[in-house]
């Protein structure tokens, strides 16, 4: 009788951990023999991960291509300062092509060839006066003006380190001794460094100076000066410190160009 005192209850009492006859559940309490661990959700995907597959595909594909032109940038600049060889002869013009002029390099690498020079790049100016007449300025050196600008400047500017300097390359690889143009660039090269020293002239307002008041730029006169850089103490190396002069011939200023540098 004490088996049916429950009535029909007595079926669905537990008896031991899930009642007699009925499994434990598993994962429950009653395997781990302690309370449930709480569902912890997982973390939301970050970065790149986040994207969905297509856009996962479109990141892996410009990464790959941003890799591929900065292995061919890096290719052309170690063939374009490297010694001449089998690569730059067959492709050089490809190489000329990728690197000037955005990013030429005025070195060579394994033999680095340093300026041993200080050349200054100077001018002078004819200046028509408001009365008719014409003053000559004395020689500015637009070189020095550059070097001010640049010591103590942490950023200095691509035009105050490299424009004058190179306009200056520019003219000598493009004419003689003589100052007659070699080659179809002879004239351009005349043209740009004129333009960059009659801006240069307004810049520095030459002719209020020349005139104390209003006037135009007949024309303009470039010379360098170049002297050696003397040896250190140590050596027994002897040079001339003795600057060596190089004028060029008197140049016509046109109307256009005269206004611009004026302003």
């Amino acid at each position: 009788m004490d088996a049916y005192d429950g009535g029909s209850d007595a079926r669905h009492r537990p008896d031991g951990p899930a009642g007699p006859g009925v499994p434990a559940e598993s994962g429950g309490p009653a395997e781990s023999g302690g309370p449930a661990e709480p569902y912890l959700p997982t973390e939301p995907r970050a970065g790149v991960a986040a994207l969905s597959l297509r856009y996962r595909i479109g990141v892996a594909l410009a990464l790959a291509v941003v890799a591929v032109a900065v292995c061919v940038h890096v290719g052309m600049m170690f063939l374009h300062v490297a010694p001449p060889n089998t690569v730059t002869r067959e492709h050089g013009k490809a190489v000329d092509d990728w690197i000037y002029p955005e990013f030429e390099q005025n070195w060579k690498l394994f033999a680095p060839n340093p300026l041993q020079q200080n050349i200054s790049i100077q001018v002078r100016a004819e200046i028509r006066d408001g009365e008719g007449g014409t003053v000559t300025t004395g020689w500015y050196d637009l070189s020095a003006e550059d070097g001010r600008a640049i010591d103590g400047n942490l950023l200095p500017s691509h035009t105050q380190q490299n424009e004058l300097r190179r306009a200056w390359d520019f003219y000598l690889a493009t004419h003689d001794s003589e100052n007659r143009p070699v080659g179809l660039r002879g004239s351009l090269s005349e043209s740009y460094l004129r333009r960059i020293v009659v801006l240069r002239l307004g810049r520095d307002d030459a002719v209020r100076a020349a005139t104390g008041g209003v006037g135009a730029i007949e024309r303009v006169q470039v010379r360098s000066r170049t002297s050696n850089v003397p040896p250190p103490k140590w050596s027994r190396e002897k040079v001339s410190t003795t600057p060596a002069y190089r004028e060029l011939p008197w140049w016509p200023v046109p109307e256009a160009e005269t206004g611009g540098g004026v302003r």
